[in-house]
């Protein structure tokens, strides 16, 4: 549409606005009010034009051909200073003074002409400090409500609200109270929106968003969403991290951890120099001298048992080439396959179902789609704490029309706006959605034409579906009958349906069948690989755990996911590499532990990952640890793992390194060093040139970008990326296969990546969980993520997140705390077949009766000594999401043995 601006004529969408039309005419327009992000309001009548003859806000007012809009006429100019003057009349004189001048309001002052004088308010509303991250000046609040529009409209949490009357009107948390007892989630946007500074976080002066401060484009370290944050420093330390405006997948947001939570990286108790075992104490040495004892103890584990006595675990936090290094070490200088890393603890089902069902082991489609999808299924994940951008997208996404079907034993998050809610009993997932096929086959829900051309396996499938009725499965899942019918309802009859999943599914003793299964509903709807859907697309839960796989740091997999076993694939890989590649898989992390316990396993280099505090059946964990003769480990801090290794040599964390990380929807982005690591610190990609170094090896690619580039000689999917291509077009999603040509984001639209092109229905039946409750422990844990923390906690629980979330705690239903005689903040001892943990309780009817629930971000509560080491058969993903256990309160913990 054209429209006609002063003298200027602008070409504008048919929805734009008057301001829309004004800014594509390259004219600048005061706002107040206004958020691009945010739904118009036109309160501060900043924006006043006059269109079609009449005096209008620009914001709130569509642009329309026959109607020119006038701008710079001197009467225009003299109402909106008048608008403005009168918001300003009733501010205190420091709204405009030195520290914040470069406040969105200052400049708008200035740009109008207003006199700093005009600000004359007496002030004396006071100040809310409570927030951790978040400080309210209600003095120079003037109720424009972008802030409030910000916790609703892109967060999605309420819980902000405008409280008084005229001039008086505030912001105010809608609880209340003060701001740190509110429901806010320190996403930090309401502080960006804000145009005055009365809402502020420390290191940024009031009101200000872009600080001349030196800032670092990177990729945020914390969960797999991949949010693109900006990091301004002063000296050798973050002032503030702002979330990026043009992050591909966060646009703008982003979440209290990966904004907020960066206090770690000068934590007092930081590794800064090497630490070795000498007479059972760690002790500081020089990097020569650890290096030294590292090549010493690993040539004496190879001359004692061989390559296959040294394995290593790499890390979902670190970058795509600090993996990519690492596997390449182990293959090339140790001579051994035994490399994994710890998407074996959660999403290894995800890469086999997926391999399995298209052919690839990654999400399907990319996560724009959600935004045409007009039914969700979301299995198994609470986005809202654990991804918390993606969370509020798919909330938004809900609040504008989609429906959304969640199966989730506990309802939480976006199962308390579903339209349907699924409760199944933990570990009854493949009979649940075999029971939606059901429904689906039974009424014709289904793409007859796309099962017939591009599946195979219906034949099988129906034949499996015929004893799997809502109504049989009803007594398996706990879900009644016609909650199954509606859900498949609602997903059969969808045009566009998305399914997101998260380790609900993949954690259990069958995850792989899992992610099968539910990849069925898929393919019957024939939602993937043809743009009318979002296709199935796992949340992963540690930023580079998608990464570490692709680049080989796996037993059986090289970089690109060639097999082992190939002998087309070694080649490659020896081509470039120069050596030959063991032909047979290595050790997984749960056979790595066996190993060590057995006294096979004699080295074993562990990345950044606290298996003590994260692995299931954490007391076998330790006494693998103890029996090992050699164990290393990189990290930022003594965690549990690193107490007990005999090497611990001190790591950069993700904002102090360089390199890649993949994010859930298989987009590489790039990871800069915001700052130089402290003291001795170095990232794990110069710790393993070191190691190899010490054992006389050349690993070559001497910089991360040599390192990418290399690994696109090996894997055809990756052939097309480069550090050069991801600074200039920001993402880029694999399969990537030529530098001058896209990646592809939507797979499968010819055909499906399996050896028969074909996409895999699988009638594998539903199998019952590995650990039953009985008498003796009646109760079914499930454990999962809280949103202030991030795994073990090894990072936020050295920031001020520990304000926020101080202590573990259990979730009790009502009914079994009233039988358990608990109250909210009672101490409980939860004992399994395998362990104990000590918790606080929380009473809360999130929770079915039967079940109870806790997150694993503190070691000290010791809540994986009570899981199993159980895992799925494919993948040996353990079953952390059933655990029989039972409670014992106070003194009787200690008493019943």
């Amino acid at each position: 549409m054209r429209v006609r601006v002063g003298a200027t004529t602008a070409h504008v969408a048919e929805d734009a606005s008057v301001l829309d039309a004004v800014r594509a005419a390259g004219i600048s327009l005061p706002t107040l009010c206004h958020d691009d992000r945010l739904t118009p309001a036109g309160s501060c009548r900043a924006c006043l034009v006059r269109a079609g003859g009449k005096v209008v806000a620009a914001c709130v007012t569509p642009a329309a051909e026959d109607a020119p809009i006038e701008v710079d006429a001197d009467d225009l100019r003299g109402l909106r200073r008048e608008a403005v003057e009168v918001i300003v009349s009733v501010l205190p004189p420091r709204a405009l003074d030195d520290e914040h001048g470069r406040s969105e309001l200052a400049g708008v002052c200035h740009d109008l002409g207003v006199a700093p004088d005009t600000a004359r308010g007496a002030g004396g509303r006071g100040r809310d400090d409570s927030h951790p991250y978040v400080r309210l000046d209600r003095d120079l609040c003037i109720a424009c409500g972008r802030c409030v529009r910000m916790c609703a409209e892109v967060q999605g949490t309420f819980a902000l609200t405008l409280v008084g009357r005229g001039s008086d009107t505030v912001v105010a948390p809608g609880t209340g109270g003060p701001w740190a007892e509110s429901e806010c989630v320190a996403c930090g946007g309401c502080v960006d929106t804000c145009p005055t500074g009365a809402l502020t976080e420390p290191g940024l002066s009031g009101g200000d968003r872009t600080p001349e401060l030196p800032g670092t484009r990177t990729t945020c370290g914390y969960c797999g969403v991949g949010c693109s944050l900006d990091v301004l420093t002063g000296g050798d330390s973050v002032t503030a991290v702002l979330p990026a405006r043009d992050g591909p997948v966060n646009r703008g947001h982003a979440c209290v951890k990966g904004r907020f939570a960066h206090g770690f990286l000068r934590s007092p108790d930081r590794l800064t120099r090497p630490l070795l075992r000498r007479d059972g104490r760690l002790e500081p040495v020089s990097w020569e001298e650890a290096l030294d004892h590292v090549a010493r103890e690993l040539r004496a584990a190879v001359a004692a048992g061989g390559p296959g006595a040294v394995a290593a675990i790499s890390s979902a936090r670190a970058t795509n080439e600090e993996n990519y290094l690492l596997q390449k070490f182990m293959r090339t200088v140790i001579g051994t396959n035994s490399v994994d890393n710890c998407s074996r603890l959660c999403h290894a089902p995800s890469a086999a179902g997926l391999t399995a069902a298209f052919g690839l082991p990654g999400g399907t489609d990319p996560f724009e789609d959600v935004e045409s999808a007009d039914c969700l299924l979301l299995v198994g994940a609470n986005p809202v704490e654990a991804h918390p951008v993606v969370g509020a997208r798919l909330l938004q996404r809900v609040l504008r029309g989609a429906r959304l079907v969640v199966a989730d034993p506990r309802a939480v998050g976006l199962a308390r706006h579903a339209d349907v809610h699924l409760r199944p009993r933990p570990g009854t997932n493949v009979a649940l959605f075999h029971a939606m096929a059901h429904v689906m086959l039974a009424e014709g829900l289904i793409d007859e034409e796309f099962l017939r051309e591009r599946s195979a396996g219906l034949p099988e499938l129906t034949a499996l579906l015929a004893g799997y009725s809502p109504e049989r499965t009803a007594a398996v899942t706990g879900v009644p009958a016609a909650d199954v019918v509606a859900a498949a309802r609602l997903f059969g009859l969808a045009e566009r349906p998305a399914i997101l999943y998260g380790l609900g599914v993949t954690e259990h003793l069958h995850g792989t069948d899992g992610v099968r299964a539910l990849s069925n509903l898929a393919i019957l709807r024939g939602a993937v690989g043809t743009g009318r859907g979002f296709g199935v697309n796992p949340l992963r839960g540690q930023n580079n755990v998608q990464g570490a796989s692709d680049m080989g740091a796996l037993p059986d997999l090289l970089p690109g996911y060639g097999k082992v076993t190939d002998a087309d694939a070694r080649l490659r890989a020896e081509r470039v590499w120069g050596v030959l590649v063991p032909p047979r898989p290595g050790l997984r992390i749960p056979e790595m532990f066996a190993a060590a316990r057995s006294g096979e396993l004699r080295a074993l280099w562990i990345l950044g990952e606290d298996v003590c505090a994260t692995d299931p059946d954490s007391n076998q964990v330790v006494q693998a640890l103890e029996s090992c003769p050699l164990v290393i480990c990189d990290e930022l801090f003594l965690s549990e793992t690193a107490r007990r290794a005999d090497v611990v040599l001190p790591a950069a964390s993700w904002l102090e390194k360089d390199g890649t990380f993949v994010n859930f929807d298989r987009r590489f982005q790039r990871v800069r060093a915001a700052l130089a690591p402290p003291g001795a610190a170095r990232p794990d990609f110069e710790i393993i040139h070191a190691v190899a170094a010490a054992l006389g090896a050349d690993l070559g690619c001497a910089t991360p970008a040599e390192a990418l580039t290399e690994c696109g000689r090996i894997a055809p999917v990756f052939a097309g990326l480069s550090h050069e291509r991801l600074d200039r077009e920001g993402a880029v999603p694999w399969p990537c296969r030529h530098p001058d040509r896209p990646g592809e984001s939507s797979l499968y639209r010819e055909r499906f990546a399996t050896p028969d092109g074909l996409a895999h229905l699988s009638a594998a039946p539903y199998l019952p969980p590995g650990e039953e409750p009985d008498d003796r422990y009646p109760l079914v844990l499930v454990t999962g993520r809280r949103w202030a923390h991030y795994n073990s906690g090894g990072m936020t629980r050295r920031t001020d997140n520990l304000l926020l979330d101080p202590t573990d705690r259990l979730d009790v239903h009502p009914v079994d705390a009233s039988r358990h005689r608990l109250g909210d903040g009672d101490r409980v001892t939860v004992r399994s077949r395998h362990g104990e943990a000590h918790l606080t309780v929380q009473v809360s009817d999130d929770m079915t009766p039967g079940q109870v629930f806790c997150a694993f971000h503190f070691p000290a509560s010791g809540v994986n000594a009570l899981t199993s080491d159980r895992g799925d058969a494919a993948t040996s993903c353990p079953e952390y999401k059933v655990t029989a256990v039972r409670l014992l309160a106070g003194e009787r913990a200690g008493q019943a043995r």
